[in-house]
């Protein structure tokens, strides 16, 4: 995080631990007017690697599951790093900026992500780079989000997925049960822009912005889980995360099959469970008579909701959430309510 960016929260009355915005002073009623009003939120809890040289697409275009044609100056997407068994190692937001690419993922992921790319890159023109302080980057939401950005900046990204960039800012549309964006830019225009929406808006902590990506049904990797799922359960399918003709890519054998053969066994569900404690990524979920080697289930992600328990994203077997009862962790945990996801999924799955 840029030290001036930094200082520019604290003094906005952002209480911090580690680089993340914890809250601007008032938690609860953060969590509440991030689910019907407009919101400020600081996104360097997220890390952002970037990519930079004459091969940078070509060799991305070789490590992910999306098609990198299609991340253009224009237009964003979402794709994961896979291990050879096609399991998801890292999940991504791309966006493109001037004449590099930039991997947004979570933070903890970072380091071993450089790592573990650094070693393909062999003779091609490619520089990877931790680029966490390379730009600010901030959330805006709300139902009068779009009118918001578009009076300042004179237009708005229309489309999920869509970008529009002027010299000192780039503007990214996400998926959201309201109007949800992401700025990223320069340090001076980003916190003009920061203060000229907070006239409309309320500033939020990290909370508040990871239960509005639980809302929308998008998905994060953590160290906790990664290697855990193959895309298709992450339902990276219908969020514009994998392509199936763009050719080869680690893991892309078994993210086909997965996709052309027999039948979908699990997938990503929106669920609540009325916990005492946060459910962290990879707990195991339960559920009476389930015979899979695998377990049931486990946890994506998970937020505090409003009046208390877990908003949730978790991965579960098809028929295990049919028959009902699934608990989180044991056979004491509290039973998981299982809710509607803002987006539909194939039929087959």
């Amino acid at each position: 995080m840029k030290e001036r960016w930094k200082k520019f929260l604290l003094d906005a009355g952002a209480e911090m631990d580690n680089g993340r915005v914890l809250h601007f002073g008032n938690p609860e009623r953060e969590l509440r007017v991030a689910t019907t009003g407009n919101v400020l939120s600081d996104l360097n809890h997220l890390g952002l690697i970037s990519a930079h040289g004459a091969d940078a697409a070509t060799f991305l275009q070789g490590q992910l599951t999306c098609d990198i044609r299609d991340v253009t100056d224009d237009s964003s997407l979402l794709g994961a790093s896979c291990s050879h068994k096609g399991r998801v190692l890292t999940l991504f937001r791309l966006f493109r900026r001037g004449d590099g690419y930039y991997l947004q993922c979570a933070a903890e992921l970072v380091e071993e992500t450089l790592k573990r790319l650094r070693k393909y890159v062999l003779m091609s023109k490619v520089t990877l780079e931790d680029a966490g302080s390379a730009m600010v980057r901030f959330g805006y939401l709300g139902p009068e989000a779009d009118r918001h950005l578009s009076e300042l900046l004179g237009k708005v990204p229309e489309e999920v997925g869509s970008v529009i960039q002027t010299p000192d800012l780039l503007v990214v549309r996400l998926p959201g049960t309201q109007p949800r964006f992401e700025i990223a830019g320069s340090l001076e225009p980003a916190c003009k822009l920061w203060e000229s929406l907070n006239a409309w808006a309320a500033p939020v902590g990290a909370e508040a912005w990871r239960l509005q990506s639980i809302l929308a049904g998008v998905p994060e990797v953590y160290a906790a889980t990664s290697e855990l799922f193959v895309p298709q359960m992450l339902n990276l399918q219908v969020l514009q995360g994998i392509s199936f003709i763009k050719g080869c890519y680690t893991g892309q054998e078994v993210v086909a099959r997965s996709e052309y053969l027999g039948k979908q066994k699990r997938r990503m569900f929106r669920a609540f469970a009325p916990a005492a404690d946060r459910p962290d990524p990879g707990t195991d979920l339960y559920a009476p008579g389930s015979q899979s080697g695998q377990g049931p289930g486990k946890v994506v992600d998970a937020a505090l909701a409003q009046g208390g328990g877990y908003e949730m994203l978790v991965v579960a077997e098809l028929a295990a959430v049919e028959a009902g009862g699934m608990r989180l962790g044991d056979a004491e945990g509290p039973e998981l309510e299982f809710r509607e996801l803002p987006y539909a999924l194939p039929e087959k799955a």
